[in-house]
């Protein structure tokens, strides 16, 4: 995926007019940032329906649900990666669910730079 594309992609989202192609491209390419600034296999971060990475090193998990498991939806993913809400505020929002050990990805945020 380009720069442009995530560029425009991003754009459309900002102007409210982000389609589910969007939803998708945005959240991919963050999760793919994610991975690369906190590699490893100890949580597994869920954005459905569009993607789950492990990320973050300590212990592999290699069947069954995962000791630390992180869930939201796409757009406060994409907010939270973008820096646009702080990860306090979007575990107050009720929307992200954080289980297990090393579940707090504030020190890995924002994603990109502003």
């Amino acid at each position: 995926m380009s720069d442009a594309a995530f560029r425009q992609a991003l754009q459309r989202y900002d102007d409210g007019t982000a389609e589910r192609g969007d939803l998708k491209l945005l959240t991919k390419d963050l999760l793919k940032r994610l991975v690369a600034k906190a590699p490893g296999h100890a949580v597994e971060v869920r954005v459905p329906p569009y993607g789950a990475v492990q990320c973050i090193e300590g212990p592999r998990h290699t069947r069954g649900t995962p000791g630390a498991v992180i869930e939201m939806p796409p757009e406060l993913w994409i907010d939270v990666a973008l820096g646009r809400i702080s990860w306090a505020d979007a575990r107050l929002t009720g929307k992200l669910r954080a289980s297990g050990e090393r579940t707090d990805l504030s020190g890995l945020l924002p994603l990109v730079p502003r």
